[in-house]
């Protein structure tokens, strides 16, 4: 009995990374498509949410009827509660991900002004800190997110950057406005991604170490 809901519980956390890789997936694609202006991407994107909420809806099932079939406790259980507030946290970032694709849409075919800005690189920052908080998951190493709250510090200096730089374009030319507004709304939305990742690192912290802290 102990053995089959160890397996399980493994199967769960393999199925909560599946889902990591198709939300991080939509995100990273996302940010591409906007970059090159490529609609076809951003379609692609798209068509992946009802996925993403179907699968968000079976491991949520999966996660509850362990709890109910097995009564776990400790460690155990902290993985359980873990899964259940990452899927939350990946579903959001994948969501996200959609919103930038519409803006890809939106803003085609462009031009972009200054190469997007610091998109790109923002867009790194934050799949950086999605990818190692994957791996703290599997491997117990929280050494990886040890350093979150600078990288979201540097994350969010990003987002303000990319506002005043917007807000300079505005300024000096009207037509600049409705690309500026949706480059800032995108800074916003990696920003959120950026915080979604510090909250997984913080339950993951929780499921490992049975220590609550706080990353922000």
């Amino acid at each position: 009995m102990v053995e089959k809901f160890h397996i399980e519980l493994e199967k769960l956390k393999q199925n909560v990374l599946q889902m990591g890789k198709l939300s991080t997936s939509m995100l990273s694609t996302s940010v591409d498509a906007l970059k090159n202006l490529d609609v076809k991407k951003a379609e692609w994107v798209n068509s992946k949410k009802k996925e993403l909420a179907k699968i968000n809806i079976d491991l949520e099932e999966e996660a509850l009827q362990l709890i109910a079939l097995y009564q776990p406790m400790a460690r155990d259980m902290r993985t359980i509660a873990c899964c259940l507030k990452m899927i939350v946290d990946l579903n959001r970032i994948g969501r996200y991900g959609k919103d930038i694709a519409n803006v890809t849409k939106e803003i085609s075919p462009g031009p972009h002004i200054k190469k997007i800005i610091s998109i790109p690189h923002m867009n790194e920052l934050v799949q950086s800190m999605i990818n190692d908080a994957f791996t703290a998951f599997k491997t117990g190493d929280i050494s990886l997110i040890k350093d979150f709250t600078e990288r979201d510090n540097d994350v969010d200096s990003l987002r303000y950057s990319i506002f005043r730089e917007c807000m300079s374009y505005m300024m000096e030319n009207p037509v600049n406005i409705t690309i500026c507004t949706h480059y800032i709304m995108v800074a916003r939305y990696l920003e959120r991604c950026g915080d979604h990742a510090c909250d997984m690192a913080a339950e993951i912290h929780y499921m490992i170490t049975g220590q609550r802290i706080e990353i922000k």
